[in-house]
């Protein structure tokens, strides 16, 4: 199925990820794999299971987020995710 989602808020991190044309994350959407690397960072998760986010993923071929990597997305959203945790931490 085709993303369909608006990943509008995060074009500029996708630009800065690298080129994926092949494997597990061909043609999935690397914006959805950030925000859901994002979510999992801010929440700490411990235990990720990345081949089953990657099939998880609607594809996409839209937009910055086209034929870039959605395993450096996960990775990136999760770091950012962690960061965004501790700057908020009360």
């Amino acid at each position: 199925m085709a993303c369909k989602k608006d990943h509008s808020k995060i074009q500029n991190q996708m630009r800065n990820l690298p080129y994926d044309q092949g494997g597990k994350g061909r043609h999935k959407c690397a914006a959805c794999a950030y925000e859901q690397g994002f979510e999992d960072g801010r929440n700490l998760k411990e235990n990720v299971d990345l081949d089953q986010i990657l099939d998880s993923l609607d594809e996409s071929q839209a937009k910055a987020q086209r034929h870039k990597s959605p395993h450096a997305a996960y990775a990136q959203g999760y770091y950012d995710g962690v960061v965004d945790y501790y700057n908020n931490k009360s």
